[in-house]
């Protein structure tokens, strides 16, 4: 592991790389991928980050944030995909505290391929903007957001799609879903799709509601208790963003790290 203590320019190596950003500054971050990349970045400790991200032409890339912040932390990020490039970009926010994101990801070249995806443990208030944009032809934007909203936590996010006027023959989907336990908790979610071009496909699907009171029942019944049966149906909703890493060995340890999170809550 690879520790960021102060403002870097990162070269992604080939294969997986993990760091951890453990700072008590604002930082200044460029990422770039000139390989077939996959990264996990853990925060650790950050008073806020603004974040510069970079695919090069023909390259297969993921980053993976994974928030363990036990203060609010504030993210402005911005990447930009070329040409044959696909970029994955998610946040496991599991840690609870306060988040203020806002990602904003350019589909520069034709072919170029970019995603936005979050799983989040809401328990205080977390707030999402996030804007895929389609500049060239033949390229395919997606957002997918999933979230778990606790007793005491807020929930916002602004999913933004959009195609301009001569992307031709280019895609932008989002699904964004949240789930609750209690009553009177708050979630919202806009997806927004703004086309400026005919030939094109682009789809959104949203949802928000409590978990269903005969399932809970269902569960019970079969011997969990309230706390397990909310552990083990958060952890179905959350859990798939490890799925980004090809590395059985840090899915395993990222899954067990979100589980024992979901216990302790």
């Amino acid at each position: 592991m690879r520790d960021i203590h102060v403002n870097e320019d990162i070269l992604l190596e080939e294969g997986f790389t993990e760091y951890c950003i453990d700072s008590n500054r604002d930082l200044d971050l460029s990422i770039r991928c000139q390989n077939h990349s996959q990264a996990l970045f853990r925060i650790k400790r950050a008073k806020s980050l603004r974040i510069r991200g970079f695919a090069d032409d023909g390259v297969e890339s993921t980053v993976l944030f994974w928030n363990e912040c036990e203060a609010p932390l504030r993210c402005e990020e911005n990447y930009e995909v070329n040409s044959g490039s696909h970029l994955v970009v998610a946040y496991g926010e599991c840690a609870g505290a306060a988040v203020d994101r806002s990602a904003y990801m350019a589909l520069r070249k034709p072919e170029a391929h970019g995603e936005l995806v979050s799983a989040s443990l809401v328990n205080e208030q977390v707030s999402y903007r996030m804007n895929v944009v389609n500049f060239a032809p033949h390229t395919l934007g997606e957002i997918r957001n999933f979230a778990v909203v606790l007793k005491h936590g807020t929930l916002m996010i602004d999913a933004i799609g959009k195609i301009v006027k001569g992307a031709v023959r280019s895609k932008s989907h989002q699904t964004s879903r949240a789930l609750s336990f209690e009553e009177g908790q708050r979630s919202t979610i806009l997806p927004e799709l703004l086309i400026d071009e005919n030939d094109v496909e682009a789809s959104h699907a949203m949802s928000i509601g409590r978990v269903d009171d005969e399932q809970l029942y269902y569960m019970m019944s079969r011997g969990l208790s309230l706390p397990q049966c909310t552990a083990l149906l958060s952890a179905g909703y959350l859990l798939p963003v490890t799925d980004v890493i090809d590395n059985e060995e840090v899915r395993s340890a990222l899954r067990s790290e979100l589980e024992r999170k979901l216990s302790a809550l």
